[in-house]
């Protein structure tokens, strides 16, 4: 069965406009989706909107991370106590986590790659999208929005750029882990103490297994925001000139640089 407002003689649409997200294609440079994974295994698939893969691989690493006690022996290693970081890894989880942590790195290249190629292809189709879609739970619609403010928002509280941007379950999940690890960490009441001066107390009820997931996940929700309104304006550039241009250009009009090129 067709989506609204789609065709079946058309084998690949450049974006989808659901009522929870607008979901696309766009080039992206497999190296850097590729660093994401290596920084925390899942966050690459998730910049790809690979959802399903992405959350089965994020939860994965903090289930195996936290019972093989990566984080305390990269702790200990980079603080030159290297008896501390063998003793404390737990060498039955260890086994289980090299894997899958190697996968996910590799598997978000290889999908970055892949999906390049369905982008070139799409884009030669050239095939209409549906811009608006409305529905009992939400409304949702291409729009421009400021890159540098989805953000901030995302500084503030990592899934608030997303949010903005209406990609609903990679916020809802960015929100659920970021509040998850924070409490585990016991990075407020840390933060709370820091800032009246009790700075040991600080240091001693912070929790580092689990603290140091929290600079990747932090980054990466502005990361995403950013470039994720970034190519959202360039989708609705591209929408509404193809609507003008069918409806209201000249069909004797030639360009005067000849073909057209292929959507960049």
């Amino acid at each position: 069965m067709d989506r609204p407002g789609q065709n079946s003689s058309v084998r690949r649409y450049l974006v989808y406009v659901g009522l929870f997200g607008t979901t696309q294609l766009h080039l992206r440079n497999p190296y850097i989706v590729a660093g994401w994974s290596l920084l925390f295994p899942g966050l690459g698939h998730l910049l790809l909107s690979k959802y399903i893969r992405g959350y089965l691989l994020f939860i994965w690493e903090i289930v195996v991370n936290v019972n093989a006690h990566v984080n305390l022996g990269i702790l200990y290693s980079f603080t030159g106590r290297f008896e501390m970081a063998k003793d404390v890894l737990d060498i039955n989880w260890v086994l289980l986590y090299l894997p899958t942590y190697f996968f996910a790195i590799w598997d978000s290249y290889r999908t970055t790659v892949d999906m390049n190629h369905q982008y070139k292809l799409a884009a030669r189709e050239d095939a209409e999208v549906k811009s608006f879609n409305i529905g009992q739970l939400e409304i949702n619609y291409l729009d421009k929005r400021t890159p540098w403010n989805a953000a901030m928002w995302s500084a503030l509280m990592p899934g608030l750029g997303q949010v903005l941007t209406h990609r609903v379950p990679g916020a809802l999940f960015i929100i659920v882990a970021s509040i998850a690890i924070a409490h585990q960490a016991k990075l407020l009441p840390a933060a709370h103490y820091t800032l009246l001066g009790q700075i040991d107390y600080a240091r001693s009820i912070i929790n580092p297994q689990w603290y140091l997931n929290i600079p990747s996940i932090y980054f990466y929700a502005i990361y995403d925001a950013y470039v994720n309104t970034v190519s959202n304006n360039k989708l609705f550039d591209w929408e509404q000139a193809k609507f003008l241009k069918k409806n209201y250009q000249n069909t004797n009009f030639k360009m005067p640089l000849g073909k057209a090129k292929e959507r960049e």
